[in-house]
């Protein structure tokens, strides 16, 4: 009776069973994030076994927020994407200690958690233009795609070139092309899990042809969580440098987790008369959790579009989000195999491949006959993977979109904030350059 008056059962017209079946499928679902994450973080230099329990962890805060609180079947995890902003361009490319890294997450996460306070951050939404929101997150996915191409050493750099095919006869190549086909054929015939199935399959084959070893044992209590916690760096954060990184970091956070939470919601019909109910819970819920996750020691978290999987499962309350909390808790005594599937490319770069893939679903939304609207969208699209920045394509679709609208004489079409963003990235890739 009190779960049933907790989370509307009958009003949503669902059942425990049904949303306990709903928790499983997304978790199972999303499950990838706990072995890809610490591994994407890892070559930053982080701990393994800290990032591990970080993942979870910041995992299980805003998940269960979001379902006891906000009342919706939406799981929340580390993004896929920003975690790869956070090691390749900022770390290694920048070469910005993974401290301070984790202090302008810090610093991002309290900014949009005050502004999920107030009425600017609908203003913010409304002030980007959908065919932007659509290119960053299409061009969030390219990036990520590549980056797993890279890391299968797929593609490699070239000194003709700049970059060209790898060696497919190398082990990690051609083990990763197996991987990316056996995933892709789980996708296509809409088999539940596909990443994670595929993630598993490629390292029973892997095992099976002595390219990885079972640790000594598979459970473990958690440990190493002191390597990551409260290592953050929030002075350093408040550099020049790292000013833009902020800005990309909440911007493309409000986007990606605005999006999917609209997206879900209208899935499971929870959306009335277009209005978003208790919207403030639902962002709270994703904003708390990448505030922890940054002082636990990961990069920012955000709602899973993957949540669409218990969806349609029939998930339609907060108690789907609670079961899938639930099963993240019993992963962390799970670090010695996941450590295991982590350390071989193979077997992770083609779950970075698909997911990049699924991103790209938004660029539907471009009107691409309209180049007052496309072209500013295909400069983010294609400048995030070829500057290898993240930053960069937004900075670039933020300054062209209003320049294009000034010379067309539409400047009044253009939100106000978008003039401030203008004026930001100009002097920030001035600042670059010098």
């Amino acid at each position: 009776m009190f779960l049933n008056d907790k989370f509307k059962f009958a009003e949503r017209n669902t059942t425990m069973s049904t949303e306990i079946i709903a928790g499983i499928t997304t978790f199972v679902t999303m499950s990838y994030i706990i072995i890809v994450n610490p591994s994407v973080l890892n070559k930053a230099g982080m701990d393994f076994h800290g990032v591990f329990i970080a993942t979870i962890l910041a995992s299980i805060i805003g998940t269960l927020i979001m379902g006891l609180f906000a009342n919706y079947p939406i799981a929340i995890a580390p993004g896929m994407g920003m975690n790869a902003y956070f090691s390749f361009v900022i770390v290694l490319g920048m070469g910005i200690p993974w401290q301070s890294a984790l202090g302008s997450v810090f610093i991002a996460s309290v900014i949009f958690l005050l502004l999920s306070l107030t009425s600017f951050r609908q203003a913010l939404i409304e002030a980007i233009p959908p065919s932007l929101k659509a290119g960053i997150s299409g061009g969030i996915g390219l990036f990520v795609a590549f980056i797993g191409m890279q890391n299968a050493h797929l593609v490699v750099a070239s000194p003709a070139t700049i970059i060209t095919l790898g060696n497919f006869s190398e082990p990690v190549a051609y083990m990763s092309i197996l991987g990316l086909i056996i995933t892709i054929i789980l996708l296509v015939n809409n088999v539940p899990a596909a990443i994670f199935l595929g993630m598993i399959i490629t390292a029973i084959v892997s095992f099976c042809m002595g390219y990885i070893t079972l640790p000594s044992s598979i459970f473990s209590l958690p440990t190493g969580l002191g390597a990551t916690f409260m290592h953050l760096d929030i002075s350093g954060a408040f550099t020049p440098n790292l000013f833009a990184i902020i800005f990309t970091f909440f911007l493309v956070t409000l986007f990606d987790t605005t999006g999917t939470m609209i997206g879900i919601a209208e899935q499971a019909g929870l959306m009335k008369n277009g209005h978003f109910p208790n919207v403030r819970s639902a962002l709270l819920a994703d904003a708390v959790a990448s505030t922890f996750g940054s002082l636990l020691g990961t990069s920012p978290t955000s709602s899973y579009i993957e949540s669409g999987s218990g969806v349609a499962a029939g998930g339609r309350t907060g108690f789907t989000s609670v079961v899938v909390a639930i099963l993240f808790f019993f992963m962390l005594f799970l670090a010695p195999i996941a450590q295991v599937l982590a350390s071989v490319p193979a077997i992770t770069s083609p779950a970075l491949i698909v997911v990049g893939f699924l991103m790209m679903g938004s660029l539907n939304n471009i009107d691409w006959k309209n180049i007052e609207e496309s072209l500013p969208a295909f400069f983010v699209l294609f400048w995030m993977p070829l500057s290898y920045s993240i930053t960069n394509g937004v900075g670039a679709g933020l300054i062209l979109y209003p320049l294009i609208k000034i010379f067309r004489g539409k400047m009044r079409e253009i939100h106000p904030l978008l003039y401030v963003f203008l004026v930001l990235f100009i002097i920030q890739f001035i600042m670059m350059n010098h």
